[in-house]
């Protein structure tokens, strides 16, 4: 009895540290995607790697509701917030293609596969400092 309660002590700590980490990482994600209201590109980034198989070969589709779908959604509401996140998701975007030049359009065709609008084109060609509030 003495040996499987050390067992269980072992086990409820283990677990305890598993969720102590995911807490701290929710947290200093939380933290780390917006400072003075603008989009840092890390967390773009970070989003649009949930659509990394798309971008790498061009397939599967994303659809929506998939967890590509779900991060470019979610981008889209955290850019709808102000003009300012407008212009930084555009910036980002903008730096993700630039980066990724052979993989730019499929980069580009994200919102309209996911069935939304970022209120700006995902073109090489965007001035991000142009962008609205897309109805903000």
């Amino acid at each position: 009895m003495g040996m499987g309660m050390g067992r269980e002590k072992m086990g409820v700590r283990r677990v305890m540290g598993i969720i102590l980490m995911v807490l701290i990482t929710k947290i200093s994600w939380g933290e780390s995607r917006m400072v003075g209201g603008i989009i840092e590109c890390s967390m773009v980034t970070a989003q649009v790697s949930a659509c990394s198989t798309f971008i790498t070969y061009g397939a599967p589709d994303p659809i929506p509701g998939s967890p590509c779908c779900d991060a470019v959604v979610g981008l889209n509401a955290i850019a709808s917030v102000s003009v300012d996140n407008r212009r930084s998701l555009c910036g980002c975007l903008m730096g993700l293609i630039a980066s990724y030049t052979p993989n730019a359009t499929a980069i580009s065709t994200l919102p309209g596969f996911c069935g939304i609008s970022l209120g700006f084109n995902l073109d090489p060609n965007t001035d991000c400092n142009l962008v609205d509030g897309g109805g903000i």
